[in-house]
């Protein structure tokens, strides 16, 4: 078994702007969840047998994701959740510490725009992604805004998430975020080579097999997965390991700051932590809003990158645990 790591390898406050430094201390600081509560909530994990797979894909479609070529990595067996954590499990959370979000501190975060039932009314964006629209009061409590709620949601991710609030959530129960090559390990389900945890087909004969988006981004979304926002964590049918929503429902935080995939060598890489320097996270997974005009993110080998105070719709997170 190789040497315990610090959870999701954070970063010294000291090498943090202000505002991440305050994000993370806070982070830290959360007191554990009584025994009882942790058993519980590592009880709930998976294992993922540990072994050599090819990380990566042959090719990239965004070079600037760093996520090819294939190599081989070495990772140990490892615990995972099967599914990200919901809202009805982020509550406990916030009722058990009275933590308040990233989003929640700062009073805002991003909504996409066809959830708000007046877009109008939230003009400011980010430069060049007008269908994300800048809400106050938006939260994870509140995803579309003051008035919105979780009354039918409870077993949905929980979005809004900034990485901090993932490793707080973490902290609290004795676990940690996956590392990415873990992250992969457990999307592949034992698969070799393929795009999807069930082979190579967007759409398997037997139907959906994910949450993404169907129709003409970012305006008319038909819903033909079932879903046109967040879908139940469990929905569709899970992977070799047990693992449900590997691929789109929401992105996903890991531990590791963005950075190059470990280089292929002579030996596979054992048990790679990622970047050692810098402040973006690396999120994995795809999401609700990825669609093969926009953003064919939706793949197994996919990744991307977010700094850690970020925040919006389709953003959420699982745990993990050394066995």
């Amino acid at each position: 078994m190789p040497d315990a790591k610090p959870c999701c390898s954070v970063p010294s406050s000291a090498d943090l702007p202000e505002a991440d430094r305050v994000f993370l201390e806070q982070a830290e600081a959360i007191p554990p969840a009584p025994p009882g509560i942790r058993a519980e909530l590592r009880s709930n994990l998976v294992s993922v047998p540990g072994g050599i797979f090819e990380m990566g894909a042959r090719k990239s479609r965004f070079p600037d994701d760093r996520d090819s070529p294939r190599r081989k990595v070495r990772v140990s067996g490892f615990l995972l959740s099967p599914t990200t954590v919901t809202n009805a499990e982020f509550g406990r959370f916030v009722a058990a510490t009275g933590y308040r979000t990233v989003a929640e501190q700062e009073g805002w975060t991003y909504v996409f725009h066809s959830l708000l039932e007046d877009p109008a009314r939230h003009p400011d964006h980010p430069p060049g992604l007008s269908w994300w629209r800048k809400v106050d009061g938006a939260s994870w409590a509140a995803p579309t805004g003051p008035g919105s709620g979780l009354d039918g949601l409870e077993d949905h991710p929980v979005v809004h998430i900034a990485w901090y609030d993932a490793l707080a959530y973490a902290h609290w129960g004795g676990l940690r975020l996956p590392r990415e090559a873990e992250w992969e390990r457990a999307a592949r389900g034992g698969q070799a080579r393929m795009k999807f945890p069930w082979g190579n087909a967007l759409i398997p004969p037997e139907g959906f097999a994910m949450n993404t988006w169907q129709g003409r981004f970012p305006d008319e979304n038909t819903g033909d997965d079932g879903y046109v926002a967040t879908a139940p964590v469990t929905a569709y049918r899970p992977n070799g390991y047990g693992l449900f929503n590997m691929c789109g429902n929401v992105w996903e935080w890991v531990a590791d700051r963005f950075g190059p995939l470990p280089e292929p060598g002579r030996l596979p890489a054992r048990d790679p932590t990622g970047a050692e320097t810098g402040l973006a996270r690396v999120q994995r997974g795809g999401s609700y809003l990825c669609h093969e005009s926009y953003c064919d993110r939706y793949h197994v080998h996919s990744r991307t990158r977010n700094d850690p105070d970020s925040t919006t719709g389709n953003c959420g997170f699982r745990v993990a645990a050394d066995l």
